[in-house]
């Protein structure tokens, strides 16, 4: 005999032992019927932003979590109504007790078919309007622990058409002791902001109470006495409306950012940096170039300044493998890498990303070019994996392409050393004993002195210049 159970979904982990993640958007909501594997949520965790998802088939029956919040790894944040024999509906409840327990279904596991068909749908506790996709991030019958839903009345004749032929309301047209209509993110904004929700006047649909409605009344000077002065949980919303001339505007450290910023400090107070400088003659290479993007063979390729140098460097590494490689600490030992995963440092929305090319030292210059134009799009996108950005070897930042001439890059963590690309300029440059204009280019190596002797890092930069002033030269160290 079938049955239906609720199934809590965990938040796993995405990632290399990550302790959190912040729910982005929602694209679901209460009631909607999902399927294996559909995806239902966008989380970004400390290295990327990662499509979750559907572990099980069914409705949903509960969103735990607003997005925005950051939530713990093995927490619930989601509820399924899946449709099970009467033996396993008896044990429903005791599913997610084991907090430490792995869903056989998690992100980049074999997903199980847990259930079929088509379950009935939840009551939902008061009539809502299907959300627009605009707002799809904040699903309107999302379930809240601390925020009980408003009492089910009991439904007359009158009470039986459909949620779309309910005329239009407004804050002023509710009966009395009617709840607003509003979403969770708004309430809790409200809530934050010491608005009453009753005094504003919704401009949804039906009536619906917007977060630009709260916004808006607070700034129209409205804004109750116990948002003026905001303290607690107040104080943690009160950056998101600036009073006119306010001068500071505050902005909470999360994700991307704060990941970057932990691994920039332990880099650069753990390994002793060492940057060197080569200013080099790149004008063969910017030849070379334009004669391979004429080339019918890469006909289709994109191919930069970046694409070269980046094959020059997985050349140089060959006769300088110190450089790729990584102090390990805890055993008091010298890692050598016999592989090279190429890091490219990306410039995000979300801030810096350094995903990075797997095993790019076996690639031809067409593959790599390939692999750097899907890595720099996907980045730019948003969608870098977890995996992508784990496991590089040695990185590369072209800081050129914002008219940066040197810099002093930052390793990142567990590397022994990253190269910056300059703007390749023109200049005037001694050649063949006479002075010409030529297109020179700046690149600056830092390295872990701890793995890295100086003679060492000078030499793969000389090697690495020698390659950009001459391609030829590659002919002599392969």
């Amino acid at each position: 005999m079938s049955a239906t159970m609720i199934k809590e979904f965990r938040l796993p982990d995405l990632g290399e032992g990550l302790t959190e993640s912040e729910i982005v958007a929602w694209k679901v909501a209460v009631g909607d019927t999902v399927t294996l594997n559909q995806i239902i949520a966008e989380v970004e965790t400390a290295k990327a932003v990662v499509e979750l998802p559907s572990p099980f088939a069914g409705v949903v029956a509960a969103l735990h979590e607003q997005p925005g919040t950051v939530v713990e790894v093995g927490k619930p944040i989601v509820s399924f109504e899946i449709e099970g024999d009467d033996g396993a509906a008896g044990s429903a409840g005791a599913d997610g007790a084991a907090a430490g327990k792995r869903e056989p279904n998690l992100v980049g596991y074999g997903a199980v078919l847990e259930a079929s068909g088509r379950p009935a749908r939840r009551a939902r506790t008061f009539a809502a309007p299907a959300a627009p996709p605009a707002v799809a991030a904040e699903p309107v019958a999302s379930v809240r622990a601390a925020e009980p839903a408003a009492p089910v009345r009991a439904a007359g004749p009158a009470e039986t058409q459909p949620v779309e032929t309910t005329p239009a309301t407004t804050a002023g047209d509710m009966s009395p002791g009617e709840r607003p209509r509003s979403t969770p993110p708004v309430r809790k904004l409200a809530k934050d902001l010491g608005v009453d929700l009753e005094a504003v006047t919704g401009t949804g649909e039906r009536g619906l109470i917007t977060r630009d409605d709260v916004l808006n009344f607070v700034g129209g000077g409205e804004l109750p006495a116990a948002a003026q002065e905001p303290a607690g949980a107040t104080a943690q919303a009160a950056w998101l409306v600036q009073a006119p001339g306010e001068r500071e505007t505050r902005t909470p450290i999360k994700g991307v950012r704060k990941f970057t910023a932990a691994a920039m400090v332990a880099s650069a107070f753990t390994a002793p940096h060492v940057t060197e400088f080569l200013t080099v003659d790149v004008t063969p290479t910017m030849e070379l170039l334009a004669r391979l993007k004429a080339s019918r063979a890469f006909a289709g390729y994109k191919l930069t300044p970046l694409t070269l140098v980046s094959k020059a460097v997985l050349i140089a590494l060959r006769n300088h493998p110190t450089l790729n490689a990584r102090w390990d600490e805890a055993n008091q030992e010298i890692v050598q890498f016999n592989y090279v995963n190429l890091g490219i440092a990306a410039a995000t929305p979300r801030g810096l990303t350094v995903p990075n090319i797997k095993d790019a030292d076996r690639m031809s210059l067409m593959d790599l070019s390939s692999a750097l134009t899907e890595l720099t799009d996907t980045a730019r996108a948003g969608k870098t994996s977890p995996e992508a950005l784990s496991g590089g070897t040695i990185s590369i930042t072209n800081i050129g392409v914002f008219g940066i001439d040197a810099g002093t890059p930052i390793l990142n963590p567990g590397e022994a050393a990253i190269l910056a690309l300059g703007a390749v300029r023109k200049m005037p440059w001694e050649y063949k004993d006479e002075v010409a204009l030529r297109q020179v280019m700046t690149l600056s190596l830092s390295f872990d002195h701890r793995l890295v002797d100086g003679e060492q890092g000078s030499r793969f930069l000389q090697d690495l210049g020698a390659m950009l002033a001459d391609p030829g030269m590659v002919l002599a160290m392969v």
